[in-house]
């Protein structure tokens, strides 16, 4: 069973802070306390958040939440950005989709081009183009981590080396006002780190529940990549990408 929108609204909320207590999710919800401790108590077993005195905190900021439960978090904004995406990208490119459920939404959005050529390290992106023959891909090699369905390691960075790609399209774990872009374990900050040095556009997807994630590997500074998809931005993250010479497309 999936989560429900107050359960997906307090997942994304706890990933950005050190911890949440009852009190301020009741006040934010305006429901019981009850209703919140029964939200813990899902949230919990399914190993999505910490059980703290008085509330909650992210499991760990060096692991991303289980790919089943992120593919569905959210999806409006992905559906969306992956769209405009997909209109960026023309017919007879070459494309690396990375890691990450909202490049999946780009490798789904993507079905209908033609002539395209697609490497990627995410199975589930293989697996989506994989019924449309039309679209040759390449999965490249490395290590498979179960948890995620995607392939890391020097094998990875190493087949990436070999091309340089007309887009590229990257996802990640957390975006940082100082830092920049940022992702949870180094092996995959690695991977996206050399796909923006292999694209000669680099693509980053993110909704708006990325910024202030509590994710520890550095990928890139915001200047590496050349255009933000996302949902909603404030008016002090379209100032700071902009001064990093990004170009910005919102997506509804």
């Amino acid at each position: 069973m999936g989560l429900n929108e107050r359960q997906n609204q307090i997942l994304n909320w706890v990933q950005q802070e050190d911890a949440l207590l009852v009190e301020e999710m009741v006040a934010r919800f305006n429901v019981s306390s009850q209703t919140i401790r029964k939200d813990i108590n899902q949230l919990a077993e399914r190993h999505l958040v910490r059980r703290t005195h008085g509330g909650i905190a992210p499991v760990s900021s060096a692991e991303n939440l289980p790919f089943d439960h992120r593919q569905f978090l959210n999806s409006d904004a992905k559906e969306a950005i992956a769209a405009d995406v997909a209109q960026v990208i023309p017919d007879g490119a070459s494309v690396f989709l990375g890691i990450g459920t909202t490049v999946e939404y780009v490798a789904k959005a993507l079905v209908s081009h033609r002539d395209l050529q697609v490497f990627t390290n995410n199975l589930t992106v293989a697996s989506i183009l994989g019924n449309y023959p039309e679209i040759r891909v390449r999965v490249l090699a490395g290590k498979l981590r179960h948890q995620h369905h995607d392939l890391v390691g020097e094998e990875t960075l190493s087949g990436l080396r070999q091309y340089y790609f007309d887009y590229g399209v990257l996802g990640c774990g957390g975006l940082d006002e100082d830092q920049g872009i940022l992702d949870f374990d180094p092996e995959e900050a690695a991977v996206s780190r050399v796909l923006v040095e292999q694209s000669r556009h680099s693509l980053l997807v993110a909704d708006q529940h990325k910024w202030a994630r509590k994710a520890m590997a550095r990928v890139q500074p915001f200047s590496a990549v050349d255009w933000l998809f996302s949902d909603v931005l404030t008016e002090s993250q379209t100032h700071l990408l902009t001064a990093h010479g990004v170009q910005i497309k919102l997506c509804a």
